[in-house]
């Protein structure tokens, strides 16, 4: 049976112990497979566990990174005053990155091409930004993005966001990802019609782990 939270915390808690409880090792994870969830209240997407120590002020210049549609790692320098190890790591020898999600939105203008889609034909099936395209794997060496896509549907005037992710780390990458998705769906549904409330948020991870130096 398919999880509900109210919350990311929530979430974030739940499949923390169960992965160490539960995961299978796998490379230098414990991992667990075709893990899905829905989040109920997507706008309370703080991670407020004590031991993460996860930090909103990154997670909002993170946000306005992805706006900008600038993937340059030296953007986001600018707007949170330094650069991330991790993107660092990920960067190519100009600073740009294929994980920047919000340079993949902007793309070929699939974000302006979904909000069209819902407020001119609101019951779509159509309304899907993809992310992870494998006809660029020469370009994935040092910085695979972990999400293939994310659906936007309509449903009894809410909307609803699924997103779907080939891998994705709790401990970094879901704490940080969910708020950005989260931020994304708030930004499709205030270009919508009035009447139209925040639905739910569907997570969906082949791939859920915790590397091993964070257990």
């Amino acid at each position: 049976m398919t999880k509900t939270f109210k919350r990311a915390n929530d979430a974030y808690e739940y499949y923390h112990d169960k992965i160490i409880i539960e995961g299978k090792e796998f490379g230098d994870t414990k991992a667990l497979f075709n893990v899905g969830f829905y989040i109920e209240n997507p706008m309370d997407n703080t991670i407020e566990n004590e031991e993460r120590e996860w930090n909103l002020m990154y997670a909002k210049a993170e946000w306005k990174w992805y706006l900008s549609g600038n993937r340059n790692t030296k953007k986001l320098g600018e707007i949170y005053g330094k650069v991330p190890e991790i993107w660092k790591r990920m960067a190519d020898v100009d600073g740009k990155v294929n994980s920047n999600y919000g340079w993949q939105w902007k793309r070929n203008d699939q974000i302006d091409y979904v909000i069209d889609l819902l407020v001119n034909q609101p019951d779509t099936r159509q309304a899907a930004i993809t992310i992870l395209d494998m006809k660029e794997h020469d370009t994935f060496t040092f910085d695979t993005p972990c999400t293939y896509a994310v659906q936007f549907t309509i449903v009894d005037n809410k909307l609803n966001m699924s997103v779907v992710m080939r891998s994705n780390d709790l401990w970094f990458g879901f704490c940080n990802d969910q708020y950005q998705f989260s931020k994304l769906q708030h930004y499709i549904w205030s270009k919508l019609d009035a009447g139209i409330e925040i639905g739910t948020y569907f997570h969906f991870a082949h791939n859920l782990h915790l590397y091993n130096d964070k257990i």
